[in-house]
């Protein structure tokens, strides 16, 4: 059995300050599949930005994540349950939910295992939604050094799974009836450190720390500093993944 990676507690202070979160869009056309809104899972729930998006709408959000650091460091709401528990074993009762979301984590996943459950765990005709983002896009100049930075200098310290997402999710397995989704895009205004932020917080770059002793990020700095203006903001453009299908039984 493939054993789910837990790649990010050393750094689920900095994931909870820099992730970026999700366009209202999405959950303005998740909310519409689901006419029942007394309870839901966020599996791989990170820092419970999707949760607490869901917890607006939800009586009661149940939200699951292997990493206790990240849950430590997760979105606070009375209505809002966090548990430490993985994807694909969980003690919810059968036909609990009639939405179970998964944003930037189904990749880690043992995806027969973890599809059992939530088809377990999902009331008949309800919704499950695989959820992420791609690699941001900025502008012509950023992107090439991003783009470097990305296959050139932490290239090989990629975990495998990442492939997926550079697939977006279109390769996963998703054996559903599939619903058409929106094409959808995440805009935020950031500074280089923000961005810099961002980019410490990926697993390739915490191998990279982990193997040289060294944080690549500080080896490209220099060179963002040259196009990016101290305290400036540049638009940052990420394209959303989503799969969407209605379990029936």
């Amino acid at each position: 059995m493939k054993i789910q990676k837990n790649n990010f507690s050393n750094q689920s202070a900095n994931y909870a300050k820099y992730r970026p979160s999700y366009p209202p869009e999405l959950f303005t056309f998740l909310f519409s599949l689901v006419k029942d809104k007394q309870a839901a899972w966020d599996c791989g729930t990170g820092n419970g930005q999707v949760a607490m998006e869901l917890s607006k709408v939800f009586d009661k959000v149940y939200a699951t994540d292997i990493s206790k650091q990240q849950l430590n460091n997760a979105m606070q709401r009375d209505n809002i349950f966090y548990s430490n528990a993985s994807a694909e074993r969980t003690l919810f009762a059968d036909n609990s939910f009639t939405l179970i979301t998964v944003a930037q984590a189904i990749h880690w996943f043992n995806f027969d295992d973890f599809y059992k459950e939530a088809n377990r765990t999902l009331k008949a005709g309800g919704i499950l939604a695989v959820i992420g983002y791609g690699l941001m896009r900025i502008d012509e100049h950023t992107d090439a050094m991003i783009d470097h930075f990305y296959k050139q200098v932490i290239g090989s310290y990629w975990d495998t799974e990442r492939k997926y997402i550079d697939e977006d999710y279109k390769t996963i397995p998703f054996p559903f009836n599939e619903m058409n989704a929106p094409v959808l895009k995440n805009t935020v205004e950031w500074t280089l450190q923000e961005l810099a932020g961002y980019l410490e917080t990926w697993s390739a770059v915490q191998h990279y720390i982990k193997a040289k002793n060294e944080n690549p990020v500080d080896l490209i700095k220099s060179g963002f500093e040259k196009i990016w203006p101290v305290g400036a903001t540049k638009k940052v453009q990420f394209p959303i993944l989503l799969r969407v299908a209605k379990i029936e039984k």
